[in-house]
């Protein structure tokens, strides 16, 4: 079984940074994409950038130029530095890694238990 823990969230002022850590653990022969989706309160969960195990990476229109996804693939570790925060980036983040935990099987997305981020104006 692969366990994701995740740190980093809190409260900020508009125009402020930060640092989203999420650190897979337990089981793990593979990981494939990794990423970050958001929660607001009363909307659906979008996606916010993605890694993919080549290195490509996409954003959210809405987070482009300003967030940056990074992974430390001998960690298990994908981060997501966030910059000039906007209090529409309210939300949960939760984060995901795409895995196996034995060869044989097919890859399984596994999620983090989600980190409040709080931008005030």
């Amino acid at each position: 079984q692969v366990q994701l823990v995740e740190s980093g969230g809190g409260l900020v002022q508009a125009g402020g940074s930060l640092r989203l850590s999420c650190a897979a653990s337990g089981r793990i022969v593979s990981i494939n994409d990794v990423g970050w989706y958001r929660q607001a309160p009363g909307k659906q969960r979008e996606l916010v950038a993605r890694a993919t195990s080549s290195g490509r990476t996409n954003y959210a229109d809405s987070v482009k130029g300003r967030f940056t996804i990074s992974r430390d693939n001998a960690k298990n570790t994908v981060y997501l530095q966030m910059n000039s925060l906007k209090p529409e980036d309210t939300a949960v983040y939760y984060c995901y890694h795409r895995a196996k935990d034995q060869w044989w099987r097919d890859y399984s997305d596994y999620w983090g238990q989600g980190t409040q981020v709080t931008v005030s104006s």
